[in-house]
């Protein structure tokens, strides 16, 4: 990682920079002052999921899932407590592709829940299927490392 790391606030979407060795103590953002990590997922949605993607030096593992399907409801409280372990250099985030249908289309979503990390914008890895707390941590970390 560089001296500095820009993350995007989940709140008001501003653009921080924060020194990389200081991710660990808890950065608010300088617009808002709310903090940027949150120990649970972000919402993206089809308005704000181009500027997480550009703008976040940190890997975006994002959960493709939707309210009816029964695994998505599983693996939603496994992949919440996933984010507290990952963060602050790993940033976790949940598309509805109910809501957000044209997004899961251009991404060829197929099958739900799907877990994509982005990298640097670019999809690095996909995982279709639920996974456990333990395995979406350790599927992620294998993945980056």
């Amino acid at each position: 990682m560089s001296e500095s790391t820009h993350l995007v606030c989940q709140s008001c979407l501003a653009v921080n920079r924060i020194p990389s060795t200081r991710l660990a103590d808890s950065p608010k953002c300088g617009k808002c002052q709310k903090p940027i990590f949150q120990a649970q997922p972000m919402e993206l949605s089809a308005a704000n999921y181009q500027k997480h993607m550009q703008r976040n030096d940190v890997p975006i593992v994002v959960d493709f899932w939707a309210p009816w399907c029964g695994p998505c409801k599983m693996m939603g409280p496994q992949f919440a407590d996933a984010a507290a372990q990952l963060e602050p250099y790993v940033r976790l985030a949940k598309v509805n592709t109910e809501a957000e249908q044209q997004l899961g289309a251009r991404l060829n979503i197929r099958s739900i829940p799907t877990l994509i990390i982005f990298k640097g914008g670019k999809e690095i890895a996909r995982h279709s299927g639920a996974m456990s707390k333990a395995d979406i941590i350790n599927w992620t970390r294998s993945q980056l490392s």
